[in-house]
């Protein structure tokens, strides 16, 4: 058997009866993944050249087309991160033999070992591979019906002002001012600590997000109230070109010990650090922001995102609730009076 270790990966290489030369990695890096993937290729290529059958895609190659292809997506990082993860069940694997009880060993696995929310979304970057697989790329007839786990809307989790006034004062200075930033803007966590010099007009007191930075791919502009500029003044002069660093490095991480801490000792559990953004969010509902202009700040594709602040802005409603309100001097006043005694 021609395998070998080339970087992180196995790889094969073999003759055909026709006499071409193959030499191709596996895209996993488990041996026995590995041998599978080398045998089924192996007589997939002497049943296509003998027997004129059309050659069988795999799994590695449906992954592999697929990154190629959504190289532009915010969350590509994550798909390998969840490619990776999805390796050792579906490595080497034809895509005509991925059933519907693999994938519900998978589904179960995950969610065993995180939740079935984030199962769900192992789930669906499956699903939706394999119905590429089928409908653009034409790979495979049939595929399994993937269902994913019921999962009840959660709460948005916020902080009040007070909640986060203890909290930054628990924060590293360097995290503190991470903070204090993402609360006066609410841009996402990749976006804070990718953040540069170049992105910001103090003078205009405005700073933007370019479209490959951006989740939905579209520029953001970011209009900078009066904590957002003493921020980036007090970062002044720190990094020629990161705004926000650490002994001179750009930041990358923010889940620290140091923030899990801070987050521990201020009472706040669960909360992270995406829970800014929905703060953020939250005080503008409150303070009645319209709906329309909070997309628009927040950077959000749809509408829908939105609406889960919307029960946080009803002060407008305020004025409509009061037409129905018992005027004083009538019965039903003097009624709640008596009920009140």
């Amino acid at each position: 058997m021609s395998l070998y270790k080339r970087g992180e990966f196995w790889w094969v290489r073999f003759t055909t009866p026709a006499g071409k030369r193959v030499r191709q990695s596996t895209g996993t890096d488990n041996r026995e993944a590995a041998e599978e993937y080398h045998d089924q290729l192996k007589a997939e290529c002497w049943r296509v050249e003998r027997l004129g059958e059309r050659a069988a895609k795999n799994w590695n190659e449906a992954a592999v087309q697929w990154l190629k292809e959504t190289g532009h997506k915010a969350t590509h990082y994550q798909d390998k991160a969840t490619l990776r993860w999805l390796d050792p069940f579906l490595g080497g694997k034809l895509l005509s033999k991925i059933t519907r009880e693999l994938v519900v060993e998978i589904a179960e696995a995950k969610a065993l070992e995180a939740s079935p929310s984030t199962a769900n979304r192992h789930l669906a970057l499956i699903r939706a591979i394999l119905r590429k697989a089928r409908d653009e790329w034409e790979w495979v007839e049939r595929i399994p019906k993937i269902k994913l786990y019921p999962v009840k809307n959660q709460r948005t989790r916020w902080i009040t002002r007070k909640e986060a006034e203890r909290l930054l004062s628990l924060l590293p200075a360097h995290q503190a001012r991470m903070a204090r930033f993402s609360l006066s803007t609410g841009l996402r966590q990749r976006n804070v600590t990718g953040f540069e010099w170049t992105q910001v007009d103090l003078k205009q007191r405005l700073a933007w997000i370019y479209p490959d930075q951006a989740k939905a791919r579209k520029p953001i502009g970011v209009p900078l109230n009066e904590e957002a500029v003493g921020v980036l003044r007090e970062c002044l002069g720190q990094h020629e070109r990161f705004v926000f660093t650490y002994h001179g490095r750009p930041i990358t991480q923010v889940n620290t010990k140091a923030w899990r801490d801070a987050v521990r000792k201020a009472g706040l559990e669960p909360f992270r650090w995406h829970d800014l953004r929905h703060t953020w969010a939250s005080w503008h509902a409150q303070a009645g922001t319209p709906l329309n202009v909070l997309q628009e700040l927040g950077g959000w594709a749809s509408a829908e995102m939105v609406q889960r602040y919307a029960h946080l802005g009803v002060v407008h409603l305020r004025e409509h609730a009061e037409r129905i309100a018992p005027a004083r001097g009538t019965k039903l006043a003097h009624a709640r009076l008596r009920l009140v005694k």
